[in-house]
């Protein structure tokens, strides 16, 4: 059977960030809610300070940091390929990289037919 295609990946930028914030904070985890404000930012956070419940997702792990997502915001993303990239500003108030200088951020691209095929034949979206 075909590797599956990941759901979640990370740039060379946001591993390294995310290097830096492990060495600072310990193990961390993301959750991506599609709320207003900060939620519509991937969050990261020392793992085990923000609690999943049934409605979130577990789209994948970048490395050893899970990547949580609501399960609406999933509905509405599971076409679509989650691209975790770091640039310049400030991101949410709550999130670790905000002293850092820069933030997270979520680029996508959408399934082949294909890869959505393998993805329905694994019940992952």
């Amino acid at each position: 059977m075909p590797r599956l295609p990941d759901q979640v990946l990370a740039t060379d930028a946001a591993i390294a960030l995310i290097a830096t914030l492990h060495d600072k904070h310990g193990d961390l985890m993301f959750h991506q809610s599609g709320g207003c404000c900060d939620g519509s930012s991937p969050m990261c956070y020392p793992r085990g300070e923000f609690l999943t419940g049934e409605e979130d997702v577990l789209m994948g792990t970048l490395g050893d940091t899970p990547f949580y997502i609501s399960r609406p915001q999933f509905e509405y993303w599971k076409h679509t390929q989650l691209i975790l990239d770091v640039v310049p500003g400030r991101g949410g108030m709550f999130s670790l990289e905000g002293p850092e200088g820069v933030r997270f951020l979520i680029r996508s691209r959408v399934f082949t037919d294909e890869e959505i095929v393998q993805l329905r034949e694994a019940a992952r979206i």
